[in-house]
């Protein structure tokens, strides 16, 4: 249950919420309910069920797939007054969850739970439409990805990776296991590229660090 005094400060991170009718924001404060949700933490693993979907107030999720062979890739982040595409759909379709789900800033969450998130799909076309907005939005960085993937070469994917991590943090404090674990590689793979990098001038390394030495030089790469 939220109380009527949390509910505007969540209306903030989850607009959606002001332009609620009166029946859907008393059912919303007598059915959802906060959670704070560690670092490290997983919100769910593959295959468990899902009893409800978290609306981050703040934080950061990573969403990600694991391999057969251990290796991970990323399939896409959600903070603050975003949630999991993948939760949304497994409510709706009535199945497990297909990925794993870790906390990588500490989160505040309204949970919803299961139950309610489909009667209210079913019930309030504002609900519903805030629903498909959420799925199209995070489809399209799910298939960018999937081009990424298919059709960009590594080097590239490294490069990118760098350049969008060091503008907003320079040097990055990433191991060459986390850059693999993102990108879907190996990290002997990794390694190679960014000591490429190094004999380039693009980058200069440390321990469990990266930092770009040259942004407009990394960014031009590879060369057309």
């Amino acid at each position: 249950m939220v109380e009527e005094k949390d509910f505007d400060r969540i209306a903030r991170a989850l607009p959606v919420l002001k332009r609620a009718d009166p029946a859907l924001k008393r059912e919303f404060l007598q059915t959802a309910f906060l959670a704070r949700i560690p670092q490290g933490k997983d919100v769910f693993a593959e295959g468990d069920p899902i009893d409800a979907i978290a609306l981050l107030l703040s934080g950061e999720v990573r969403v990600y797939k694991i391999g057969e062979t251990g290796r991970e890739i990323t399939l896409y982040r959600f903070g603050n007054g975003e949630s999991c595409i993948l939760t949304a759909n497994a409510i709706l379709s009535r199945q497990s969850f297909p990925a794993v789900a870790t906390v990588e800033q500490t989160a505040e969450a309204v949970m919803i739970p299961a139950d309610a998130f489909r009667d209210w799909v079913r019930r309030y076309d504002l609900w519903r439409d805030f629903v498909f907005d959420l799925l199209s939005q995070r489809l399209s960085s799910v298939m960018a990805l999937v081009d990424e993937v298919a059709f960009r070469r590594m080097d590239g994917r490294v490069a990118a990776f760098l350049l969008q991590r060091g503008r907003l943090r320079n040097p990055i404090p990433v191991t060459h296991q986390e850059i693999a674990a993102e990108l879907g590689t190996s990290r002997e793979v990794v390694s190679r590229i960014l000591e490429d990098f190094v004999g380039r001038g693009l980058i200069r390394m440390a321990r469990g660090a990266v930092e770009v030495a040259d942004f407009p030089a990394l960014a031009a790469f590879p060369a057309p």
